[in-house]
């Protein structure tokens, strides 16, 4: 009897196979012959991709949902397609120009193995892993691997020492970017196409990513992995886990298409080459704006010539990163939010919409209150300080273009459209604020992030009063979320402290507010620099990779992976007051 098990396992065995194939093709410089061997090794595990694709639909009498038979009508056409143009038209894509290249084959590959990969049952064993271990793992993994990955020879027009190339995955999958090398000379094409799908995983998170499309072609998943994910989304109900996942990855793919689109006609055709050239520098600064990293494809980011006037351009981007900054509960919020009010608009006087009070939860309100008024604050003082000085060569609008840019970026984003260290110091001192506080929660900047901020000013306004608890918009600040959020302040200073402690120890002599702004650019993984990164000792490269993750993952996740979680004791202890002042 026929074991579908057994070739399934086989299938993904190969498919992992295929994928290693498909990284060494890329990464390094094969001959002729070897090629040849690679091709023919891409042949044969489309053959059994295709196979166990019809394997399955035998097995479950063709009851799959309608999303999965699409993907593997696709994928069984594109294989077809691919064996008919190589083998029967006697090979060389030549009768079908739409294949007129082998990263065609290279593409239904990685689709075969991503079909299968996604048919692996993930079980998130939380008496083995808990959800803060997990999360802290992934990345190390994809930091690891990232780093790797960027050492090939192909990825790179020199040698990129390993160092250096765990900086730069560190810098891209924990969303920064710091460089140590110049990412639009030291990388080729395919160099950076590695640092854009690091930035997007890391983004996003890669159990965002194996959880959702797990869930898309098995459509189930087991209780524990739900109650897993619920604490990675913070999704309230665990029927809203997956439409949550959905919701985040429909939401990236949507904004970012709709800036790549957006850069891609703000640039004119002839600062490129090519078409492909054009679009990849605008998906490329697309997919870097909205998940905050700040990499650029330009050697002096969007401050090079020819860009740094480009008004228009530098709006898209700002409205990538600021949206990426709010976070996707916030977002989805603010979509709700939208649409109940369109909907009261378009029907009024035909029919009655429900009325629904707190459409805009307190902590959408907390978050856009304490975000437009950072930004006020922000745009304030940055065209009042730098209006004669790194504003000076702008007119009118780009100056408030500029501003707002130099306002909205530390906030996590990355992104120069000036010379920063050309800056006044009481501007540079409002960036370290800015920095520092960061973006939202569950987005894809860093910081304290706007709530725990919001959460510190209001307890001091609450402790001035006299009262014993925060109070706003008619709700009460729950005590945990006051302990989270002091907790998350006093953490994030100590790392910071130590780490400028250990690099003004090893390089001292950049001097105490460059390696300051270095430290907080890195926690709060913003990625701005006053030009010292490419020159700092390999002991201080280290201890920013690891500000970098701290402050991707944050200190308190890694505390809570740590530590073992006591049980709840049915007891408390008589309460006493301790001398603060």
């Amino acid at each position: 009897m026929f074991d579908f098990k057994i070739f399934y396992r086989g299938a993904f065995i190969l498919s992992l196979f295929g994928l290693l194939a498909f990284v060494f093709d890329l990464g390094f410089s094969n001959s002729p012959m070897s090629q040849k061997i690679l091709e023919d090794i891409y042949f044969v595990l489309l053959g059994i991709g295709a196979l166990a694709i019809i394997l399955r639909y035998i097995e479950k009498g063709f009851k799959v949902p309608k999303k999965v038979l699409l993907f593997d009508a696709f994928y069984i056409s594109f294989a077809a397609l691919i064996f008919y143009d190589f083998l029967i038209a006697e090979n060389s894509l030549i009768t079908h120009p739409l294949l007129q290249s082998s990263a065609w084959i290279k593409l239904a590959v990685f689709l075969f193995f991503v079909r299968e990969f996604f048919e692996i049952r993930f079980n998130f064993k939380r008496t083995v892993l808990n959800p803060a271990q997990l999360f802290v793992l992934s990345f190390l993994f994809i930091i690891v691997l990232g780093a790797f990955l960027l050492m090939m020879p192909n990825a790179t027009n020199g040698n990129l020492s390993f160092i250096d190339a765990l900086f730069t995955s560190t810098s891209a999958v924990c969303v920064t970017g710091l460089i140590v090398v110049d990412t639009a000379t030291f990388f080729t094409e395919f160099g950076q196409f590695i640092i854009l799908i690091l930035i997007q995983i890391g983004g996003l998170g890669i159990l965002t990513f194996a959880s959702y499309f797990s869930y898309f072609f098995r459509g189930k998943s087991s209780y524990e992995n739900q109650l897993t994910l619920s604490d990675m989304t913070n999704s309230k109900n665990l029927s809203e886990v997956f439409s949550t996942l959905k919701y985040i990855i429909l939401i990236t793919l949507t904004i970012e298409f709709s800036v790549a689109t957006f850069i891609y006609f703000s640039v004119e055709e002839v600062a490129f080459p090519s078409f492909q050239k054009h679009a990849f520098f605008a998906l490329f600064h697309s997919i870097s704006a909205f998940c905050n990293a700040g990499f650029s494809t330009l050697t002096n980011n969007l401050y090079e010539d020819g860009f740094r006037y480009n008004y228009f351009m530098q709006l898209a981007v700002i409205a990538a990163f600021v949206l990426g900054g709010l976070g996707f509960p916030i977002v989805v919020n603010i979509m709700k939010f939208v649409s109940y009010h369109v909907r009261k608009l378009i029907t009024f006087g035909k029919s009655k919409v429900v009325y629904k009070p707190w459409i805009l939860n307190l902590n959408s309100r907390i978050t856009l209150i304490t975000t437009i008024a950072l930004t006020v604050i922000g745009f304030i003082g940055f065209y009042a300080l730098e209006y004669n000085n790194t504003l000076a060569d702008h007119s009118g609008f780009g100056k408030i273009v500029t501003a707002l840019f130099g306002a909205t970026t530390p906030r996590t984003a990355g992104f120069n459209t000036i010379d920063m260290s050309k800056m006044l110091f009481p501007t540079t001192m409002l960036v370290f604020l800015l920095m520092w506080v960061g973006a939202s929660p569950a987005s894809t900047g860093g910081g304290i992030k706007t709530s725990t901020f919001a959460i510190a000013i209001l307890n001091f306004i609450s402790l001035a009063k006299g009262k014993s608890r925060i109070e706003v918009f008619r709700r009460e600040i729950s005590d945990i979320s006051v302990s989270r959020a002091f907790a998350t302040i006093a953490l994030s200073l100590m790392v910071i402290g130590f780490g400028i402690l250990i690099i003004t120890i090893k390089d001292g002599r950049f001097g105490l507010m460059h390696i300051a702004f270095e430290c907080f650019s890195a926690y709060s993984t913003v990625g701005l620099s006053l030009g010292i990164t490419g020159g700092l000792s390999t002991l201080s490269k280290a201890v920013l990779i690891v500000i970098m993750f701290v402050g991707r993952v944050s200190m308190l996740s890694i505390l809570i992976a740590l530590f073992k979680k006591d049980k709840y004791k049915n007891y408390r202890y008589p309460k006493e007051e301790i001398t603060i002042n």
